[in-house]
């Protein structure tokens, strides 16, 4: 599975028989972390992300989103340079060479603007949506859908292009389930203790009038189309001006 990889000296790894530097540590998850490496073949910034894997799951989990990004070719898209596994006794780590961004994420231009009182202008709001809509109209025409689109799973390019990140969450784009049960069994697996995200899907299956005179319609599946929604909470939510806008500052579902 992926390439062969070697620590060749303290600070330096080859990945691809290609030798690169580590720099700094740019984050860490529950489970993964982040680093700034150096190409020394080629003098570029990548993002070396490493995951830890305990079990073959862990694996198998790491190898697939490898594979969602080696899907797609496109400048919406945040590419994958290079995978591989390594060994750590009896675990493993997966490694994913990205491309690094030195803007950071959407949240974190976001955060930058409020320090000095700023905001999006109307302009820039309409072209992060169209770029963010392109990458989602990619993803969803390979059939998958990305699952977990918030500020900061959105990288910002130098001209200020949204680039979606984050693709361990993408899963096929229409899932079929047979009633209200299946339904809350899928959303308890996929977004542990989100009750926000709950009830609407519960929803397409009990039909209760919520909104006043406005109902869900019942239907067997969920589809691509959860991910649209999206946009207005939360990830395009954050880009509203004013204070209502701090509101929202947690995830609706954590990985």
């Amino acid at each position: 599975m992926g390439h062969a990889l070697c620590v060749c000296s303290r600070g330096t790894v080859i990945i691809d028989n290609k030798r690169y530097l580590f720099i700094q540590k740019l984050g860490e998850g529950g489970f993964s972390y982040v680093d700034l490496v150096e190409g020394l073949h080629d003098g570029h910034f990548y993002a070396l992300k490493r995951i830890l894997c305990h079990e073959q799951q862990d694996r198998e989990e790491a190898q697939r989103e490898a594979d969602m990004h080696r899907l797609f070719h496109h400048p919406n898209i945040l590419r994958l340079v290079a995978y591989c596994l390594r060994e750590r006794g009896t675990k493993h780590e997966a490694w994913l060479l990205l491309p690094f961004f030195k803007r950071g994420t959407l949240w974190n231009e976001i955060e930058r603007l409020k320090d000095k009182g700023n905001f999006l202008t109307e302009e820039q709001i309409l072209q992060l949506l169209l770029g963010i809509c392109r990458g989602l109209e990619a993803i969803h025409a390979r059939g998958y859908a990305h699952r977990d689109l918030k500020p900061t799973n959105i990288l910002l390019g130098d001209e200020g292009q949204p680039v979606l990140m984050d693709l361990g969450s993408m899963n096929q784009a229409c899932i079929h389930v047979e009633g209200s049960r299946q339904a809350l069994a899928l959303q308890v697996k996929e977004c542990p203790g989100s009750f926000a995200l709950l009830f609407p899907i519960f929803s397409l299956f009990s039909c209760i009038p919520q909104f006043g005179h406005m109902s869900m319609t019942c239907a067997p599946r969920l589809s691509c189309g959860a991910t649209v929604p999206g946009l207005g909470s939360p990830a395009m939510y954050h880009l509203l001006p004013g204070p209502g806008a701090l509101l929202c500052t947690e995830p609706l579902c954590h990985r």
